[in-house]
């Protein structure tokens, strides 16, 4: 008899369980409020939707893949609010506490009475990488006093921000990244000092025009991005002094000067960058205290003396940029112990003597930046073990002696610049192996020959050897890297045979100035993409007179025809200036020549249109 009580208490208390799940349930999902759904669908009719998509995949270097989501398109009255696209609501009150409208391609203006601003209960807003071109923030953003995340980046504001936004003081993310947004001293500070509880602000390129605050209370940050926003003054010890900084960004302030203060021992500091200000003086031994740092960009400041041996305390480092700056003496042999590394970056200063062995540790290394500075001696022969190197600048040292023999184990390298150097002997033939190499730089050394011909590489695209002691039928070595787009040979010693037949089907650029040919190189016959032929100095190109005479004559033998010779010697010049007269005006020749330099102008005035735009 008790086991059936027993029973049939359990089936009571689980109906009742069950039950209750139920009424829940339906709470959970209950509708939202009919005056925010107004106020939503009031906001969607204030845009239309653009066709022009901005948010991509960073990963995409051809801009090819987009995923912005038009997330309005699903909003309308026959669905429960809560399940629109970018809309976040209390589980409980149905209230709307979340509007995440970023990359929905938005297109129109925030009105200062936009409906927008009756959403009271939101907690979070981000409508970052949008188009409210030539739209100001509205005054009445300080309503919004129980947000907590706000993101407006991105989304093409314009002028003054609202000292209204400092009445959000729950907010514990502020992102307002605006590169035509202004921001007085006041609010700014109010910010930093007011807003207790915030982790992370991101207001690059706001024109801030104010000094960066001693005083920050806001003891929370983690995530600082003042870059670009025209900031001055000193920078103190205050935000190393934060007890739970991560990432700090003040990049492109050049108005910010001092010297590097006093770092204090971190193990939160991941990311520091102040690349681009004023900041000067020596590094202090202090930098390598910061034992958890990841990236450290120090480039294009005036930081001068030694660089400290404690750098090579920062074992967790993966970016490390020192470049354009004033150091001096030797790289130090601590920075062997970087094993994380994949960038390095020591250009433009006045680092001198040998390059230490520091390579060998350095097995993850993928960009290797020394070029520009006073390095003597021999190329590290440790660099050709670095199996993941992609690209590497040695240019504009004072090397010398010989490349190593073997470079085959550079199996990623795509970029190698040694040029402005005194490297000297045969260039290895186990360089042109390099199944990704693209690019390579050897102009201005003394190099006297190529090793035997070499096998095939379709990846390489351009090749500059001018300025060096070649000599010998150099083109006919070359004929196997069948997709050149570059080639430049200028200021060697070379010969063309008359009867050479080799083609570079995707050549553009060719130049062969200053090389004592002797005979035409007739295979330029079979190259039918070539663009620029000769000198890329267009000034001591023969123009064309103003009252150029048409006879018979001079219309076959204009300065079009004399650039070649021009530029590859005179000999040649005569040659093909007898071709012209002989044989009045050559149907491949002109087709091949005429219009040049115009199309090549036209192309330059479109890189000058977008670098404008």
């Amino acid at each position: 008899m008790g086991i059936l009580v027993f029973f049939y208490s359990l089936v009571c208390l689980l109906l009742i369980v069950s039950e209750s799940f139920s009424s829940s349930s339906v709470m959970m999902h209950h509708v939202c409020s009919p005056t925010e759904a107004f106020a939503l669908l009031h906001f969607k009719q204030s845009f239309q939707i653009s066709d022009q998509p901005i948010c991509w995949d960073e990963t995409d270097l051809q801009y090819e893949r987009y995923f912005d989501i038009p997330k309005t398109k699903s909003w309308n009255e026959s669905r429960d609010c809560c399940s629109w696209d970018g809309i976040t609501c209390d589980m409980l009150t149905g209230h709307v506490i979340g509007l995440d409208l970023s990359c929905s391609r938005l297109n129109g203006t925030i009105h200062l009475n936009s409906s927008l601003f009756q959403l009271y209960h939101l907690r979070t807003l981000n409508l970052a990488y949008n188009d409210f071109y030539s739209s100001s923030i509205p005054h009445n953003i300080g309503r919004l006093t129980n947000l907590r995340h706000l993101n407006l980046s991105y989304s093409l504001f314009e002028g003054e921000i609202p000292t209204e936004i400092s009445y959000l003081s729950n907010l514990v993310s502020l992102e307002l990244d605006c590169d035509e947004c202004e921001l007085d001293e006041k609010t700014f500070e109010t910010m930093l000092q007011n807003f207790t509880n915030l982790e992370v602000v991101s207001l690059y390129g706001v024109n801030i025009s104010s000094p960066l605050p001693v005083n920050i209370s806001s003891s929370s940050l983690r995530y600082v991005d003042l870059g670009h926003t025209n900031l001055g003054g000193v920078l103190t010890e205050s935000f190393f002094l934060l007890p739970h900084l991560e990432k700090l960004y003040l990049y492109e302030n050049d108005l910010l000067k001092g010297v590097l203060p006093k770092i204090h021992p971190s193990n939160t500091l991941l990311e520091l960058d102040i690349s681009y200000t004023g900041i000067s003086g020596e590094l202090p031994d202090s930098i390598g205290t910061l034992s958890s740092l990841n990236i450290l960009v120090m480039y294009g400041c005036q930081l001068s003396g030694r660089i400290p041996d404690s750098v090579g305390n920062l074992t967790q480092i993966r970016y490390l940029d020192f470049g354009n700056n004033h150091f001096t003496g030797h790289i130090p042999s601590t920075i062997s112990k970087l094993k994380q590394l994949t960038f390095l970056g020591l250009s433009s200063n006045s680092f001198s003597g040998e390059i230490p062995d520091i390579f060998s540790n350095l097995q993850e290394l993928r960009y290797l930046y020394l070029r520009n500075n006073s390095f003597i001696g021999s190329f590290p022969s440790t660099i050709v073990s670095l199996t993941q190197l992609q690209r590497s600048y040695l240019s504009s040292n004072s090397l010398s002696g010989q490349l190593p023999n073997n470079m085959s184990m550079l199996q990623k390298l795509t970029l190698l610049d040694l040029s402005y150097n005194s490297l000297n002997g045969t260039i290895p033939s186990s360089v042109f192996g390099l199944p990704l190499l693209s690019s390579l730089s050897l102009q201005h050394n003394q190099f006297s020959g190529l090793d035997d011909e070499f096998k095939t590489n379709p990846t390489f695209k351009h090749l500059d050897l001018s300025h060096n002691q070649l000599s010998g039928s150099l083109l006919q070595s070359l004929s196997n890297l069948t997709n050149l787009s570059t080639l430049v040979l200028s200021s060697n010693n070379i010969t063309v045979d008359a009867g050479i037949q080799i083609t570079f089907p995707s050549l553009e650029d060719l130049l062969l100035s200053s090389c004592e040919l002797k005979d035409f190189p007739y295979f330029l016959t079979n190259v039918k993409k070539l663009q620029q032929c000769g000198t890329s100095d267009l000034s001591h190109v023969p123009q064309p007179l103003e009252s150029e005479d048409e006879s018979y004559f001079f219309r076959g033998f204009t300065w079009e025809s004399v650039v070649i010779g021009y530029s590859c010697g005179l000999v040649a010049g005569t040659v093909v200036w007898s071709l012209m007269f002989k044989y009045r005006k050559p149907e491949w020749f002109v087709e091949f020549f005429e219009g040049i330099y115009p199309k090549k102008m036209r192309r330059s005035m479109k890189r000058a249109q977008r670098r404008r735009t």
